[in-house]
């Protein structure tokens, strides 16, 4: 049984979904284990991680819409620290997760056709993320 583990950046252009299998793909294929378990975990308090569809982009604006009408920026929060944007932030990553558990088959996630790995920015301004990855397996 071997292990690895790497801190994976991502940059965002703020609120939304952005597309993190390839990075992850190439690091799973650089530890060379081929079977065993991928977890993904978000290091932050408002940015979380998902599984979703790759193909169609209207999904990913679809479910921004949602978050935006299921936790709107301007409710009645007490905590407003770094702005409007930040309780909301907080609130959609307790909904949506800080981690992922996938396995590993033939050196790969074992994603569906249609599905790709995201980070879900919930913050308006661009941010730089870290995912930590960490695989065990053969």
């Amino acid at each position: 049984m071997r292990q690895a583990l790497h801190h994976l950046t991502i940059e965002t252009r703020g609120k939304g979904l952005t597309d993190i299998t390839r990075p992850v793909r190439l690091w799973l294929q650089e530890t060379g284990i081929t079977t065993g378990l991928l977890t993904l975990w978000c290091t932050h308090t408002s940015a979380s991680l998902t599984v979703q569809e790759n193909a169609d982009p209207t999904v990913r604006r679809d479910i921004a819409a949602f978050f935006e009408d299921l936790v709107p920026e301007h409710g009645q929060y007490i905590h407003d620290d770094e702005g409007p944007d930040d309780m909301p932030a907080h609130l959609r990553t307790m909904l949506t997760g800080v981690n992922l558990s996938v396995p590993v088959a033939h050196g790969a996630p074992t994603l569906g056709v249609w599905q790709g790995i995201y980070l879900f920015e919930h913050r308006r301004q661009p941010h730089r993320r870290t995912v930590v990855l960490h695989v065990l397996g053969d």
